[in-house]
């Protein structure tokens, strides 16, 4: 569904921001993208809609290239980037600005978000609070269905109480047929939502894998301070620990310390990963 071969992208001549990325990734899935600041996760989402263009290399989405601004993959796919500048319109006129333009949008999802983001469809944007906004955004973003979504930072700007909405909202209008990326630095916020992770750091992919694989791989529990690990980190109920699963444990997938640990030891991140 999406192909990166050797992606390079430069701002600025001998400063890559994203350096011979290679990259798949599969239909049907929520990904959640990290990486430190800098790392161009923002970038790599431009370059997938086609905003921004690569310096050397291969770029597919749905076999063509984004680059090429085709009106008919233009229409699978939306991004929503982490700050809009919006219009001096109400809420409804602005996401009817936008539907007429994917054949996938949605009514249902549109009035369903409304609804549980309490937003008033009538109030003017240029009225509304950063949250507020950021709700109408979101709202587009799942009411255009569209079998790409691209989201970078969606959740900054959510009150607690909205964020938890965002997620249910997230699980309940995307399906099998829709694939998600989602960048952020609130990991804790995706825990629950995704399917797999996807790691930038030092312009290149470090880990791209289902939780599933990583559960079976590592391990994040309680350790000892004897204990060999990849990164520990001490908090209130212990030291935790993320290390190589050899003995077959099964626990829950800690993002924060999978980051920790691959942007800490990303050789052997892509060792274990890429076997």
């Amino acid at each position: 569904m999406i192909t990166l071969k050797e992606a390079s992208l430069s701002y600025k001549r001998n400063n890559p921001v994203l350096d011979g990325v290679d990259l798949d990734i599969q239909p049907g899935c929520i990904y959640g993208l990290l990486g430190k600041n800098g790392e161009g996760k923002t970038t790599l989402l431009n370059i997938l809609s086609g905003q921004l263009f690569l310096n050397k290399g291969i770029c597919q989405v749905f076999g063509q290239n984004p680059a090429e601004r085709n009106a008919g993959l233009l229409q699978k796919l939306f991004l929503l980037p982490e700050e809009i500048n919006m219009p001096d319109v109400t809420a409804m006129q602005y996401v009817r600005m936008y539907a007429p333009f994917y054949p996938t949008f949605s009514d249902d999802i549109l009035k369903a978000c409304f609804e549980s983001f309490e937003v008033d469809f009538s109030a003017r944007l240029n009225k509304m609070s950063q949250g507020q906004r950021k709700k109408v955004a979101i709202t587009l973003a799942l009411a255009v269905h569209t079998p790409l979504l691209l989201m970078d930072e969606p959740t900054n700007g959510l009150d607690i109480p909205s964020k938890d909405v965002f997620r249910k909202l997230l699980a309940s209008f995307t399906n099998e047929q829709q694939t998600v990326i989602i960048s952020t630095h609130q990991v804790r916020d995706l825990e629950s939502l995704i399917d797999a992770v996807l790691i930038l750091d030092n312009k290149k992919v470090i880990l791209n894998s289902p939780l599933n694989e990583i559960g079976r791989k590592l391990f994040f529990r309680l350790v000892s301070p004897e204990e060999t690990v990849l990164f520990q980190n001490q908090t209130p109920f212990g030291l935790m620990g993320v290390g190589e699963n050899t003995k077959g444990e099964e626990t829950p997938v800690s993002l924060e310390l999978l980051f920790n640990a691959a942007t800490l030891h990303p050789e052997k991140i892509k060792s274990m990963f890429n076997r």
